[in-house]
């Protein structure tokens, strides 16, 4: 991963984006994108749309989601504890205890989450899965004038965010999901156009608002009305222990991206990311899914006429946590797979299944 490249990964991490309030990150890669590409625009829903090479007949899309799941301020009481709503799928376990930043106006207020201590719990609260109601955020506040002052309600929360680098290529982030999908499109366009080898364009979407329903795939399809278009997005990793491979498949860390086969895949799409990959000499994981996913594959599939979708994924450990895991080889992978599959499309390239 060139160095460049990898500080822009660390960078958008670092940044705050929960579904809706995105600008923050989408600033990062706008101005990373400046350097390269062709086109740079944002439209209404706040998609980041980062084209290559446009004009060509073919339009090839690729979408990953620069939003991640956070909480939103509902309500501040009268000793100044703060209560949250959640912008997408939350285990309220994850949160107890927890470091967390408020985003405001006026910029980051540093805040904790937890509940009672175990001390005061009785025998059976002990026993009881905590409920995000009884979890409340503390700024130190005394009162709700004081806390109110700093805090509007509706302002967005994150885990404290941070990078921290592990052995074997591997790291951990809150917001992996899908900051690391998001960063192999950038990347795929860029070096995509490095290549100086494409028949068609291009089109690296930084969508918003996956997390509470694909919501900015949806806009950007049919913005953009790609005849192919490939999501990347995270998968569960199985090499951890509780997880059942049997279920889930055999994904692992530093195995490569994944390739996903099943109704909501072309299966054209597939089989030339397969072939991309295998004459490429890039590893790859497989998984199949029969039902439509939960990624803007989806999205992108049913816009306008229908398009020709495909999966890629990143193998992530810890989904949805303070410490979400992925490999830094998977996403240098990953990115070279997007690259080689749009320098690999001819002009009049046919994606109809036969």
């Amino acid at each position: 991963m060139e160095p460049s490249a990898k500080k822009f990964f660390q960078q958008v991490l670092e940044t705050p984006s929960p579904s809706g309030y995105e600008e923050p990150v989408q600033r990062i890669v706008r101005e990373y994108a400046g350097k390269f590409a062709d086109e740079v625009k944002t439209d209404l829903h706040g998609n980041v749309i980062v084209a290559v090479n446009p004009g060509a007949p073919i339009r090839l899309m690729f979408a990953g989601h620069s939003d991640q799941i956070g909480l939103l301020v509902t309500y501040i009481n009268d000793n100044g504890f703060i209560y949250t709503g959640t912008i997408g799928g939350w285990d309220p376990q994850q949160l107890i205890g927890q470091r967390m930043t408020i985003h405001t106006a006026d910029g980051p207020v540093p805040a904790v989450i937890s509940r009672k201590p175990i001390h005061l719990l009785d025998e059976e609260e002990r026993k009881q899965v905590v409920k995000l109601k009884d979890m409340w955020l503390d700024i130190g506040a005394k009162t709700r004038e004081e806390a109110a002052s700093i805090v509007r309600i509706g302002d967005p929360v994150t885990l404290e965010l941070g990078y921290q680098e592990m052995r074997n290529g591997l790291c951990n982030s809150p917001g992996m999901d899908d900051k690391t999908g998001m960063w192999v499109c950038i990347e795929a366009a860029r070096r995509a156009k490095a290549k100086k080898k494409l028949n068609v364009s291009v089109y690296a979407v930084a969508t918003v608002q996956e997390e509470i329903g694909l919501r900015g795939a949806h806009t950007s399809a049919f913005g953009v009305d790609p005849q192919v278009g490939i999501a990347v997005d995270v998968t569960f990793s199985t090499d951890c222990p509780t997880i059942d491979k049997n279920q889930e498949g055999d994904i692992k860390l530093g195995g490569g991206p994944v390739l996903h086969r099943g109704p909501n895949m072309n299966p054209v799409v597939f089989e030339r990311l397969r072939k991309t990959a295998e004459k490429a000499d890039i590893p790859c994981q497989w998984n199949a899914q029969g039902r439509a996913t939960g990624t803007d594959a989806n999205a992108i599939q049913l816009a306008r006429a229908g398009v020709a979708a495909g999966l890629v994924s990143i193998p992530n450990r810890y989904m949805h946590s303070a410490v979400e895991m992925v490999s830094l080889h998977d996403l240098d992978r990953a990115a070279d797979l997007l690259a080689e599959f749009a320098c690999s499309l001819e002009k009049d390239a046919d994606f109809t299944p036969m």
